[in-house]
């Protein structure tokens, strides 16, 4: 029987690294897929970020965005949070799914945005406590906002929060809070609200 010679085992093929240039290609299926790669790679989060500031494309963002929470770096958080003062509602809300995503990254950044001159951007942070794994921590920064926050519509998305983490030591905060919004009826119904759902809870 003659013997047969043993082919060399073949090395395995390193995966392709992504072709962040084609993220400024004219085309914009290139720059698509280019923006899918790129979440391979942590490096590309700069890349990405540079290509979300210049891209149209709807669906080209999406991927863009895709691939920054694949990162999931604080990079990535830096690259997306600008979005979230966008006129774009899209981009906007793309922006704010993305942190909640991130949730280890985008934690430090919150304190910040409830400290925001633009009271849009400090419901959002509000809107954002719900990802902290540590609900005492974020239960701690509603507080603050219901003891301060001087625009009645960022204290109801305050509010709205601790309808999900709230325990019984923030119901004297809702009230207080209410004490301070005599006039908005809407505010108070939803303090009335979340108090006894807190009750209930406890």
């Amino acid at each position: 029987m003659p013997l047969t010679r043993k082919t060399p085992e073949q090395p395995p093929l390193k995966p392709a690294e992504p072709d962040v240039a084609q993220l400024t290609s004219r085309d914009a299926d290139a720059r698509w897929a280019a923006a899918r790669a790129a979440g391979d790679d942590p490096a590309s989060a700069s890349a990405l970020s540079r290509a979300l500031a210049v891209e149209v494309d709807r669906r080209v963002r999406h991927a863009i965005v895709g691939s920054l929470v694949r990162i999931g770096s604080p990079a990535s958080v830096e690259a997306i949070l600008p979005y979230l003062r966008s006129d774009d509602a899209d981009l906007r809300t793309a922006a704010l799914d993305a942190l909640r995503e991130m949730p280890e990254p985008a934690m430090p950044i919150v304190h910040g945005l409830l400290q925001d001159q633009d009271a849009d951007v400090r419901i959002l942070a509000c809107d954002l406590l719900r990802i902290f794994p540590e609900g005492k921590q974020a239960e701690a920064l509603i507080r603050d906002v219901l003891n301060s926050e001087p625009v009645a519509n960022v204290c109801a998305a305050a509010v709205e929060v601790l309808a999900e983490i709230g325990s019984a030591e923030s119901v004297p905060y809702l009230h207080r809070c209410a004490e301070r919004f005599p006039d908005d009826p809407f505010l108070a119904f939803s303090i009335q609200a979340v108090a006894a759902r807190i009750a209930a809870r406890t």
